[in-house]
């Protein structure tokens, strides 16, 4: 799937396509106009797509000369039906990418350069997104994509339990987090300060920024064996072996954090403050987020959704048009109103109800602080074998230094291919 084995993918989805002809039949870009309408077609991802529909039916109201047929797929499969998609030239006129997608499908040729409608339309400009979220939609200096959501992670934490270990406000540096993970660890057999997902493939690697590590360098060569890096991954490795990480736990976020707090603290995303609104609500003011406790500095890694042109649509203008309006801050806003999602745009922080909400006024505050992973068509191969590495070394006791030296290899030889 990265730029040298995808020809070897979209010939095998080529294949498929007669299994898999809701992609290339009903659904696709090519002559759909009715009644001096133009119809587009957009693929949405999982839960959030369900809800696209309502905000589909503003934009209709305001350009009637456009009807949108909204497809909602799911994310496990969206991937595959994408490639297939690719490879017959024929899907939908807008379509949801993932971030970690863009460069996937930009170095496949398959997403429009949006260059000449961003002086068209100033919803648009760069400059209404955060600066970590416009990074996502670029690739060889082409701006191949629009910010629809974002997020960031942050720190969510059991503010009763961390202000029994001095932490009333949470742990503001890596020093504070690891000391406050072994209090509350102390507190008996079965306790716990932290859960770190070892799974998480980005987690190491926005450690490495917050320790000073540039990842790669302007060649674009992995520093993953450097200092920096190598002290990113001790530092991650000591709570997996002084036991103040829940490892193997078999429980997920919410419960570590119900009752006694099995394990107080977790690093993921703002979509978990719903689930904890909704799993736990005996735990109301009992928990906060808080921005991710710095070393150098606390940079985060940014995640969410961008909207792309498919480069084979025969509506561009009008996809384009699409767009410009889910770019509209009030457009933004209805959006997150549906889908439990936070705007890309800086202007829509500016609702008084984001203002007023504490947890949502951090997490805006960490926006200004988070990077997505390096935008190249290699980085989940890469980020896939880390994670094999790191199991390594957590679970088995590989010497770190080791262990990332040979890392680095793998990753360089990954970039070459």
């Amino acid at each position: 799937m990265w730029k040298r084995k995808l020809g070897i993918v979209l010939a095998g989805s080529m294949l498929m396509m007669g299994a898999l002809a809701g992609c290339s039949s009903g659904n696709t870009s090519s002559g759909a106009e009715k009644d001096g309408q133009t119809t587009l077609t957009v693929w949405g991802m999982g839960a959030e797509a369900q809800a696209l529909p309502d905000i589909v039916t503003h934009f209709e109201e305001e350009n009637p000369d456009i009807k949108v047929e909204v497809q909602a797929l799911p994310w496990d499969n969206a991937h595959d039906k994408l490639l297939t998609a690719v490879a017959s030239k024929s899907g939908p006129d807008v379509v949801q990418m993932g971030t970690s997608w863009v460069p996937e499908f930009a170095s496949a040729g398959a997403l429009l350069d949006l260059s000449k409608y961003a002086g068209q339309y100033p919803e648009l400009a760069e400059d209404n997104f955060f600066a970590g979220a416009i990074a996502t939609t670029k690739f060889e200096d082409k701006m191949i994509a629009v910010p629809w959501y974002t997020e960031a992670q942050i720190l969510f934490y059991r503010t009763d339990l961390l202000a029994e270990v001095g932490y009333p406000g949470g742990p503001k540096t890596w020093e504070e987090l690891s000391d406050a993970a072994q209090k509350l660890a102390a507190r008996g057999e079965g306790k716990y300060g932290i859960s770190f997902n070892p799974k998480e493939q980005s987690l190491s690697f926005m450690l490495a920024r917050q320790n000073g590590s540039r990842i790669m360098d302007e060649q674009g060569n992995p520093l993953f064996n450097q200092p920096e890096f190598v002290e990113a991954v001790e530092y991650l490795n000591s709570f997996f072996q002084n036991g103040s990480n829940a490892t193997d736990l078999g429980i997920d976020s919410v419960q570590g954090l119900k009752g006694e707090g099995i394990a107080p603290m977790f690093i993921s995303g703002p979509y978990m403050i719903k689930q904890i609104e909704e799993q736990a609500p005996e735990l109301k003011g009992k928990w906060a987020v808080a921005q991710l406790p710095a070393k150098e500095n606390n940079t985060s890694v940014l995640g969410g959704s961008d909207l792309a042109i498919f480069q084979f649509s025969e509506h561009q203008d009008e996809a384009a048009r699409f767009l410009a309006y889910m770019s509209k801050p009030e457009t933004q806003l209805k959006w997150m109103e549906l889908a439990s999602v936070l705007p890309a745009n800086k202007k829509a922080w500016e609702d008084p109800g984001l203002q007023e909400d504490a947890n949502l006024k951090m997490i805006r505050e960490q926006l200004d602080h988070a990077e997505p992973m390096p935008q190249i068509a290699a980085w989940e191969e890469i980020a896939q074998q880390y994670l094999k590495s790191f199991e390594r070394i957590y679970r088995g006791g590989a010497d770190v230094q080791t262990e990332l030296d040979a890392f680095n290899e793998q990753a360089a030889s990954i970039l070459k291919k």
